[in-house]
């Protein structure tokens, strides 16, 4: 567990039972307001892609392999992160999101901060991860964390992909 004052992060599944219940809303809602950003709102979590659904209705099937990180906040599920297992020598991030009542309190910078140190412990050399162009504030914040715009290996429009050595 990584403790910033009142953020703390934890990875899931773990031994924290409650964010059994927040890390599928967590998703959800980021979810939901990536497709209402892309221009394809859907109003519950039944119209989103069934690659998305499978996150929500079962997390600890889809990211069997990879660390879920959730930052809690006066025992809330503030946000969360997922960081894949090392292939090929990197990992990747996936799925930052902050609940929008938490935001502003670090919780963000918590998260990634303890995602590239899990990365690191795990033996990747390098992280990446891709996110949209209009998402200036997350862009913003990955730069602070040293990442850098790299060739594209996503081919959907407007998909912004950074990389950084751990």
């Amino acid at each position: 567990m990584t403790d910033h004052g009142e953020v703390s992060v934890v990875r899931w599944p773990g031994r924290t039972p409650f964010v059994e219940d927040g890390l599928p809303d967590l998703l959800a809602a980021y979810h939901l307001r990536t497709e209402a950003e892309k221009g394809e709102s859907v109003a519950t979590v039944d119209g989103l892609p069934d690659r998305y659904r499978a996150e929500i209705s079962d997390p600890r099937t889809a990211f069997a392999d990879d660390a879920v990180l959730v930052a809690l906040s006066g025992g809330a599920t503030a946000g969360c992160l997922v960081v894949t297992a090392p292939a090929d020598g990197r990992s990747e991030i996936k799925r930052l999101w902050t609940d929008p009542e938490f935001r502003g309190r670090g919780i963000a910078s918590s998260l990634l901060g303890a995602a590239l140190a899990h990365a690191a412990e795990s033996g990747a050399g390098t992280v990446r991860l891709s996110v949209w162009e209009w998402r200036t504030g997350a862009i913003a914040l990955y730069e602070r964390f040293g990442f850098v715009v790299t060739e594209s290996w996503d081919d959907r429009d407007q998909l912004v992909c950074m990389a950084r050595a751990v």
